[in-house]
């Protein structure tokens, strides 16, 4: 993604492609910057002494580097290798690619509606706006639908469109956690009493599917998918505190096993 802003932050993470090789360093182009210069000391390049800069950068290759001084006056922007941490660079390099699928997507959105650049750039900044990227737009609609669109004021062919590509194009990434119930009554309204209590797990959190499956008396297993282990823990939990509060409140007995 190119930026709009004339130059980037100090401390922020930036992709870059290696220009050329000096005794004293790198100079690169900042391909999120609309290819402006930067220069990677050899003092930056790595913690260790380095006898050889190509071991460690070469011509053409791209680098997830830190701004580390920035020359206003003379649009100079001085760099660091050895300051980007392996987690940094993970997260860099996944967010660029993101980028890259939401662009991609949305060009889909705008040739299939023959859109022009002026009214592409308003819809992509509208988007923007509502959400912190547009990837995180594309993921929404992806995963939730047009809704989400509803009271941005885009055009009536537009949202239906974008959500037809992105629900193709973006395949959100899901968890799944399980476990035993065991539901226990000797009353004689004992079968109405389980499936009352097994009945306040629906519509816990809209973010989570959550399945129960019957196995034999008095087992039951749960299955709880979400896009992460934390939202899916939080409603595995909050599913079982539900069925044994009821079991509890009207006679019954309640046990859990996780399963691995």
């Amino acid at each position: 993604m190119e930026v709009e802003s004339q130059l980037p932050e100090e401390g922020e993470l930036v992709l870059a492609t290696v220009r050329r090789i000096t005794s004293h360093g790198a100079y690169v182009t900042l391909d999120e910057y609309r290819g402006m210069d930067g220069f990677l000391h050899i003092s930056e390049i790595s913690t260790g002494w380095v006898r050889n800069i190509e071991r460690y950068v070469r011509a053409g290759q791209k680098k997830v580097l830190k701004v580390i001084r920035i020359s206003e006056s003379r649009k100079e922007i001085d760099l660091s290798l050895r300051q980007v941490t392996g987690e940094e660079k993970r997260e860099k390099l996944m967010a660029v690619k993101k980028d890259e699928k939401a662009n991609s997507i949305l060009a889909l959105v705008e040739s299939k509606l023959n859109l022009d650049e002026e009214t592409s750039k308003k819809y992509r900044e509208i988007l923007m706006e509502e959400f912190e990227t547009l990837y995180d737009a594309v993921e929404q609609v992806s995963k939730k639908g047009i809704g989400v669109l509803q009271k941005l004021g885009l055009p009536q062919d537009y949202s239906p469109t974008l959500e037809a590509i992105a629900k193709e194009k973006v395949t959100i990434p899901t968890v799944r956690i399980c476990g035993i119930m065991e539901l226990r009554s000797d009353l004689p309204n004992g079968i109405e009493i389980i499936k009352s209590a097994l009945s306040n797990i629906k519509n816990i959190d809209e973010e989570a599917k959550v399945k129960i499956r019957y196995l034999s008396a008095p087992r039951y297993r749960i299955n709880v998918e979400a896009e992460n282990y934390k939202i899916a823990e939080k409603v595995l939990n909050a599913s079982i505190q539900k069925v044994n509060k009821s079991m509890e409140k009207r006679g019954g007995r309640f046990s859990f096993k996780r399963e691995k």
